[in-house]
C-alpha cells in the first residue's frame, strides 16, 4: 500500500520555515533596529578612530540609544572622520548634546558616549533640508592625554635646553673664578679680622666720645645766647657812636669855617685823626656783627674751631 504525500504541504512548510529563518538572520544582524524608529545624526570628530567599528554601540549617559551605522573620511578635509549615528526616536538630542569617544574596558572596543543636553535646551535639527543634524564632539581621553603629553615633551625639551646652555664651559669657568674670588675675600677678611674689630671698635669709641662732647656743649651753647646778643647790641651802638661823631664833626667843621685860619689849623691837623678813628671804628661793628652772625649759624665753631675742609682730587 502506497502511502500518499502532500508535497503542497511540504513545500508551503519549508518555504515558511525558511521565510522565518532569513527573517531572524536579518533581524539578529540589525539587533532589531528595524522594529524601532530611529532618527539619524552626524558627528564629526578630529581624532584617529581606531577601535570604532560599524554598529558599534551609542551611548547617552552609559544607556545604549542606538548605533554606529557609517564610518568615513571627510572628503572636504582629511583629518577629519564622519560618523552616522542611528539613534532611536524620542531620544533627547539637545543642541548641547556632545559626543565623544571612549573604550571599553580593557579590550580597547570603542564606542561613542552622548552627554550633556540642559533640561530647557532646545532639540537638535538640521540646518539644511535634507541634511542629518551634526551632533557637536569633544576630544577624548586619550586625545587630551596625547595633547598633554606633547606639550609637556616640548617644555622639558626646552627646559633641558635652557639647562645645557646654563652648564656650558664658558658659564662654568665664570662660576669657578667667582667662587675662587669669594674664597679670596672670605681669606683675607679672616686675615685682618683683628684690625677690622679694632676699627670697628675704635669707631664705636669715637661715637660715644662724639655724643659725650655734643652733651657737654649743650650748656656752653646755651650760654653763649645772651653774650652773642651782647656783642650784637656792642656793634649797633658802636655804630651809633660813629654815626653821632660824624654828625658832630661836620658841626665843628661848619664851626671852625666860621672861625679864624688859627682854628682852622687845628682842626686840618685833628679832623683826619677824627676820620680815621672813625674809619676803624665801623670796621669794627661790621667785624662783630660778621662774628655774631657766625656764632648764631654755628654756636659750637667757638669752641670747636673752623671744620677742615676735606682736599679735593689731586690736592
Amino acid at each position: 500500500m502506497e502511502s500518499k504525500v502532500n508535497y503542497a504541504a511540504v513545500g508551503g512548510f519549508v518555504l515558511v520555515l525558511g521565510t522565518a529563518f532569513v527573517a531572524g538572520i536579518l533581524w539578529l544582524a540589525s539587533g532589531g533596529a528595524f522594529q524601532k524608529k530611529v532618527d539619524f545624526y552626524l558627528a564629526i570628530v578630529n581624532e584617529s578612530v581606531a577601535g570604532l567599528n560599524l554598529n558599534a554601540p551609542v551611548k547617552y549617559n552609559g544607556v545604549d540609544v542606538g548605533q554606529v551605522r557609517e564610518i568615513r573620511l571627510n572628503p572636504d578635509d582629511p583629518a577629519q572622520v564622519r560618523l552616522t549615528f542611528a539613534i532611536e526616536r524620542g531620544t533627547p538630542i539637545k543642541v548641547d548634546t556632545e559626543a565623544v569617544l571612549k573604550t571599553q574596558g580593557l579590550t580597547g572596543i570603542a564606542y561613542v558616549e552622548l552627554s550633556g543636553g540642559g533640561r530647557d535646551s532646545p532639540p537638535l535639527l538640521a540646518t539644511t533640508p535634507g541634511e542629518y543634524p551634526v551632533i557637536p564632539t569633544k576630544p577624548s581621553l586619550s586625545a587630551r592625554l596625547e595633547n598633554v603629553l606633547t606639550t609637556v615633551l616640548a617644555k622639558l625639551d626646552g627646559t633641558s635646553a635652557s639647562i645645557n646652555a646654563l652648564l656650558s664651559e664658558e658659564n662654568r669657568a665664570a662660576f669657578k673664578s667667582a667662587l675662587a674670588d669669594i674664597s679670596a675675600v672670605a681669606g683675607t677678611l679672616a686675615a685682618r679680622r683683628e684690625t677690622l674689630d679694632a676699627g670697628i671698635a675704635s669707631a664705636a669709641r669715637t661715637f660715644e666720645n662724639g655724643a659725650r662732647v655734643t652733651a657737654q656743649l649743650a650748656p656752653v651753647i646755651d650760654r653763649m645766647g645772651p653774650v652773642i646778643d651782647r656783642m650784637g647790641r656792642s656793634a649797633d651802638a658802636i655804630e651809633k657812636m660813629a654815626n653821632e661823631a660824624e654828625r658832630t664833626s661836620a658841626s665843628a667843621g661848619t664851626t671852625i669855617d666860621a672861625v679864624g685860619d688859627d682854628v682852622k689849623r687845628f682842626t686840618a691837623e685833628t679832623l683826619p685823626e677824627l676820620e680815621r678813628l672813625l674809619g676803624e671804628m665801623s670796621v669794627l661793628a661790621a667785624s662783630l656783627r660778621r662774628l655774631s652772625a657766625k656764632f648764631e649759624g654755628s654756636p659750637g665753631g667757638l669752641l670747636l674751631g673752623r671744620r677742615q675742609v676735606p682736599p679735593g682730587p689731586g690736592e
